[in-house]
């Protein structure tokens, strides 16, 4: 699924072409994806002006006028294909939602398992809609520090790793950034959640956010079916240091024979990289 970093991505992709133009045509290709889609889903959208976007956790919202927002979310496998109308190909099986501006831009939600979703919300209800109600804070805002971490993870008693996918403690993390930071701060992913408050959250904030600003200046992660909007790669894979390497030497270790090298284990049902040597 793609992470803040990719979401983030699509989302300043969309805004680069699609913001103060109007929607000259849109279309749903089918009724429901996820979720049913908002009856007339296609005729709200048509003759609205795009005013503006904002990303909240792994959701994109398009701000329209007459006070309405696009809510879009990626889902396993979906992704967002902006072409030149004029040179975009036809719609292919998997493609549900299309978008075509008065400039000529074509958008095309693509997203073969349906595990997306797109609805409207009043702009002005973004944070109460039922899919964003209960999102935490935004690692990238001021407003998370060690405090705001530390109260979240007080008392419990899940791993770390757990903990920081749990969407309400913070929003937009996924298993990728969640190892790639806790590396750099130097925390183990099986260290109880609560353990990690005051000190060692202080070093947690600051890798988090370290880990998603230069993701996102990397265009993401391309990894599976994620790919920019123009169709580019995100480049992120290259600098991971321990996601996917098991066995590998960490920047810190000498690595095989001298040590095990990266380790991979299942928490939750989901892979964890990590070094044992240096994380704890």
């Amino acid at each position: 699924m793609p992470e803040l970093p990719e979401v983030e991505t699509v989302m300043r992709g969309l805004r680069e072409r699609l913001e103060g133009r109007v929607i000259r045509r849109a279309a749903a290709h089918r009724p429901d994806l996820r979720w049913k889609l908002p009856e007339g889903f296609a005729r709200q959208l048509t003759g609205a002006r795009v005013r503006g976007f904002r990303r909240r956790g792994k959701y994109i919202l398009m701000r329209l006028d007459g006070g309405r927002s696009v809510l879009l979310h990626l889902g396993m496998s979906g992704r967002i294909v902006l072409r030149r109308a004029d040179q975009a190909e036809p719609a292919g099986l998997h493609e549900h939602l299309v978008l075509e501006t008065d400039d000529g831009w074509r958008v095309g939600f693509v997203d073969p398992r349906r595990f997306g979703a797109a609805d409207l919300v009043a702009t002005g209800e973004e944070d109460t809609h039922r899919l964003l109600a209960g999102l935490g804070p935004e690692p990238l805002e001021p407003g998370f520090d060690a405090a705001t971490l530390s109260a979240a993870l007080a008392g419990k008693r899940t791993p770390i790793k757990a903990a920081l996918l749990d969407q309400g403690v913070v929003a937009g993390l996924g298993n990728i950034y969640v190892c790639e930071a806790l590396f750099r701060a130097r925390i183990s992913p099986r260290r109880l959640a609560a353990s990690v408050a005051g000190r060692r959250a202080e070093r947690l904030v600051p890798a988090i956010r370290s880990t998603l600003t230069e993701a996102i200046a990397a265009g993401g992660s391309s990894l599976r079916d994620y790919v920019q909007p123009d169709g580019e790669l995100g480049y992120f894979q290259h600098a991971w240091k321990v996601y996917g390497r098991e066995g590998e030497r960490c920047e810190r270790c000498p690595g095989p024979p001298d040590c095990a090298g990266i380790r991979r284990i299942v928490q939750s049902g989901r892979s964890t990289f990590y070094c044992p040597r240096t994380q704890r």
